[in-house]
């Protein structure tokens, strides 16, 4: 009988599709988080890379787990973030008083 197929290694540094499976999203959304310093990357040449201690870190903190020393730590205030508005363009020329 053979042996149910093994879940692949879980490394300590991942490229995007290991650590896209390990956290359960797409590779995209990584690609993106990365990208945009939302979740702890590096990158290795044109290459994202990312610890798996530090993945395992940042959830923790997300999901509001601390694994140091207990302290009170004051609420952060999360400012609103808002599109800049963008100057309105006159679209179309100007009326013309012919003659």
């Amino acid at each position: 009988m053979k042996a149910a197929a093994a879940a692949p290694e879980v490394r300590e540094v991942m490229d995007i599709r290991q650590a896209a499976h390990y956290l359960g999203i797409s590779a995209d959304s990584l690609y993106r988080y990365a990208a945009t310093g939302f979740i702890p990357a590096f990158r290795l040449g044109n290459r994202w890379r990312f610890r798996k201690s530090r993945l395992d870190e940042w959830m923790d903190r997300r999901s509001g787990i601390e694994s140091g020393p207990t302290e009170v730590q004051e609420p952060k205030l999360v400012r609103s973030q808002k599109k800049p508005v963008r100057p309105t363009r006159l679209v179309g020329r100007t009326a013309r008083t012919g003659s």
